[in-house]
């Protein structure tokens, strides 16, 4: 009976398997473009995590990434598949059935994250499921050009002499059989690279489908209605010339970005609906041009995320326009006991807002536009909340589709279910943007100078101390065009030679200076003064 070999190093079998991972993932991508990002199964594992890593291990990861903490997720949990897949392939190159049984995991996890994801039908299992189809084809077909001897079934045992030793042809033909073969080699490298190629490319282009195939497009087509209410001129004073000085309105594509999505949600217009319902009298829906007819009001807002430390760039402001939340509330009528306004994502997300805060007066809105243009996709296209006063994990539900009045006994939202703050008043804060902490700074006249903020209440004052809090000085504040916003402010410092630590300090309208001990984000904000250490010279 003639002997098989079928040796294949561990090199090229774990590359078969990473590739054939990588064409799981890209054909993935591909059917995922045609039944919604969100059944991809890199996104949907990543959902999952997202949704089940625990609070403090999510707080690191966006100490460390900043608004990049997604990204860096998915850059993780490739990395993770990987290593993954590289051991599914160094087993099915000894045994096959290591193979199957790895994809199958692959599947089984990729079509149980799918199937968990928000509005998901059984459609959403198709993206692994003929991923892991192609998969399997590719590692079987790279595993067979790894060989490095003969393929099976031929005739490589050496043929032995009347005498017991082989004979010339039985010697050839062995050496022939054990060579390594050029030829399948170069067959294998060809192969695996162009696949990979094919691979990068379908997953990129089905991403970019899944981006690009309905949000984008019917944002161009939106004309945004002229206010009835504008909102107020700049004032002269904003924006001196110091470099690294925040500006006083934040362009769109700096305005910065948190939430839970990993794929930015593509909602289009002409099907969106907000549904207003729970503990009203008079529950209704609207279409999105029935929005667009009402009445709307246009402000300046400066929006801040719970999770900026003290000194973070969480923080920015801009133009909104918007319905405001109090007309649609009032015409709802909510019920004696609803205390709470819970707002749902397209994707699912929630939050909750007290039912009072959005009826007492201040500019809560249904944003559709930024900046004079209509919403970014990536910042809540078509609609989105915006509440002045409020952090963002209890007021700025982006992609909005639902509103519904409850109470905060009955229901938690997503982020008061992993241990934040029911309620999140954004806390009075200060920051040095110039000079920059660690900068070396020339001897003589210079500025120091930031921004502070205590949205709805105001900022009367900062003060800012050169010599680490030894002495204090008032420093000069800009103007603003409400106490919805952030207030830039400047102090002239003689810096003399040597190295300084500079602190500021701010105090909201009431007069209340914003707390000195440092307090973590966890669970209603930071707290503490921002200092900065400089080299004069």
């Amino acid at each position: 009976m003639a002997q098989t070999y079928a040796m294949v190093s561990k090199g090229r079998a774990a590359l078969a398997g990473v590739v054939a991972a990588a064409v799981a993932l890209g054909v993935a991508e591909v059917v995922a473009a045609l039944i919604g990002p969100q059944s991809a199964p890199l996104i949907a594992v990543g959902g999952v995590v997202v949704d089940s890593i625990p609070e403090p291990a999510k707080q690191f990861a966006i100490s460390i990434f900043g608004v990049y903490d997604k990204v860096a997720l998915l850059v993780g949990t490739s990395l993770l598949l990987a290593i993954f897949a590289a051991l599914i392939g160094i087993g099915a190159s000894r045994d096959r059935r290591w193979g199957y049984a790895g994809i199958a995991v692959f599947a089984a996890i990729g079509i149980a994250a799918a199937l968990t994801r928000h509005n998901a039908t059984w459609l959403w299992v198709l993206p692994t499921l003929i991923g892991s189809a192609a998969a399997l084809f590719v590692l079987f077909r790279l595993l067979d050009l790894a060989e490095t001897t003969s393929p099976a079934g031929a005739d490589t045992a050496p043929r032995a002499t009347a005498g017991g030793w082989p004979d010339e042809e039985g010697t050839e033909t062995r050496a022939a059989a054990m060579a390594p073969r050029g030829e399948q080699r170069r067959s294998f490298l060809g192969w695996a690279l162009g696949t990979a190629a094919v691979a990068v490319v379908a997953g990129l282009g089905g991403r970019w489908l899944s981006s690009r195939r309905t949000a984008e497009l019917a944002r161009k087509e939106v004309v945004l209605p002229p206010a009835s209410s504008p909102a107020p001129a700049l004032p002269a004073n904003i924006d001196p010339p110091v470099g690294s000085l925040e500006k006083y309105v934040t362009p769109n594509p700096y305005f910065y970005r948190i939430d839970t999505s990993l794929v930015t949600p593509q909602v289009d217009p002409a099907a969106w609906r907000l549904k207003i319902h729970g503990r009203v009298r008079n529950p209704f829906t609207l279409t999105f041009d029935q929005l667009m007819a009402r009445p709307m009001i246009e402000r300046y807002v400066t929006l801040a995320c719970v999770s900026n430390e003290v000194g973070g760039d969480l923080i920015s402001n801009a133009k909104w326009l918007g319905v405001p939340v109090k007309d649609l509330l009032d015409e709802a009528q909510p019920e004696d006991g609803a205390d709470q306004v819970v707002s749902r994502s397209v994707d699912g997300w929630t939050c909750g807002t007290p039912t009072s805060v959005l009826r007492d007066g201040r500019d809560a809105m249904l944003a559709v536009g930024m900046n004079g243009e209509p919403l970014p996709v990536e910042h809540g296209f078509p609609v989105r909340m915006v509440t002045p006063g409020l952090y963002g994990y209890v007021s700025a539900c982006k992609w909005i589709t639902e509103i519904e009045l409850s109470s905060f006994a009955d229901f938690d939202a997503y982020w008061i279910r992993r241990g934040w703050s029911a309620q999140g008043p954004i806390k009075t804060q200060s920051r040095i943007d110039a000079p920059r902490d660690g900068a070396k700074v020339t001897a003589g006249e210079t500025v120091v100078a930031g921004i502070a903020w205590a949205q709805h209440r105001g900022v009367s004052v900062v003060e800012v101390s050169t010599d680490n809090g030894a002495t204090w000085q008032q420093a000069e504040l800009k103007g603003a065009v409400s106490a919805d916003t952030w207030r830039q402010w400047t102090l002239p410092w003689k810096a003399a030679p040597g190295k300084h630590t500079i602190i500021v300090r701010a105090a909201d309208s009431t007069g209340e200076l914003q707390p000195s001990r440092p307090v973590p984000v966890v669970p209603d904000g930071a707290e503490g003064w921002h200092s900065i250490t400089v080299t004069v010279s």
